[in-house]
């Protein structure tokens, strides 16, 4: 083993001139990272054989941690080098993923919490912040059940943006995920939705909702190399425009629904069929999702000459 890091030690040294000359953030040295690197290859055997048995990916890990602007430093909890599919690659937490947004100026500040059954848990407007109540000292069995997460940011401008997920949904991204999978199959010991499934409820939860957030190229780029490189494996579905309402369109939709005799929660909890907007609040529409309602509330109209009853 001992010759073993000596070579791999060998290759980082070797990478010195690429990692600074990616480097996204000053922050950062090299010296610190790769020796960063190296202590975790040294408290983790299987971790080091996987590297040494694929040097390339374990250079190409640290060469990323340069490129992204994200510290392995232990005490951050920011980023982890971990061992997926024969290879090693660099994993990037909630912590790091708040970081990135934080210091590139996307937001001001932000924080991402589990909701559990007994907490007190409600949205007080689209640019305030949710109200969360709970007993930090209460036991598991006293909370209640995981009911889904959230993240709460602060944008530059002062205002409040607040993304939430249930388990369900949580779940349902955990359950197409590569390393899940593979462990609910057997196929591996190790997988970080069983080990820490709190902290990736709240990774799953961050990467959802920084599609809402000002766009930042190193978070845009640490999420890319998450669901490519990184092999969390999720199997995103395709690119939608996701620009939301406006204020003309949310007026418009209003007048008609009056006219229909409906209100906005009977309408979004029965309209599509799957209803992705049921219980949430008519602003929470994307601007085409949005064009879709008015069209069918005017045809439900064109319908129906009289006004229909509540």
């Amino acid at each position: 083993m001992a010759n073993q890091l000596e070579t791999l030690q060998g290759d980082i040294t070797a990478i010195a001139p690429q990692f600074d000359a990616v480097l996204s953030d000053p922050t950062l040295n090299f010296g610190a990272e790769s020796g960063f690197a190296m202590q975790i290859l040294q408290g983790n055997d299987f971790l080091a054989k996987i590297a040494y048995g694929n040097r390339q990916s374990f250079v190409d890990a640290v060469v990323n941690v340069a490129a992204i602007g994200i510290s392995l430093n232990p005490a951050k909890k920011q980023a982890y080098l971990v061992p997926r599919k024969g290879r090693v690659c660099l994993d990037i937490s909630y912590m790091g993923m708040m970081h990135l947004a934080q210091q590139t100026g996307a937001i001001q500040w932000g924080q991402a919490l589990i909701v559990n059954k007994n907490d007190k848990f409600q949205r007080t407007g689209i640019d305030k912040a949710p109200l969360h109540e709970f007993n930090d000292f209460a036991s598991e069995e006293e909370r209640g059940e995981i009911v889904g997460a959230y993240v709460v940011v602060k944008t530059d401008g002062g205002d409040y943006l607040t993304h939430t997920m249930t388990i369900a949904k949580i779940n349902n991204i955990r359950d197409r995920s590569e390393a899940w999978k593979a462990y609910q199959q057997g196929k591996s010991k190790d997988c970080p939705w069983a080990s820490d499934p709190e902290e990736m409820c709240k990774k799953t939860v961050v990467k959802q909702a920084a599609k809402y957030w000002p766009h930042r190229d190193r978070l845009q780029q640490a999420i890319h190399y998450m669901d490519t490189e990184g092999g969390e494996g999720y199997a995103r579905e395709p690119e939608r425009d996701i620009t939301p309402c406006t204020g003309e369109q949310q007026a418009h939709l209003t007048a008609l629904l009056e006219g229909y005799g409906r209100t906005w929660q009977q309408l979004s909890a029965v309209y599509p069929k799957n209803a992705p907007y049921k219980g949430q609040p008519m602003e929470a529409v994307t601007e085409l999702d949005m064009d879709t309602f008015i069209r069918f509330v005017e045809r439900k109209l064109n319908d129906t000459p009289q006004q229909q009853a509540a």
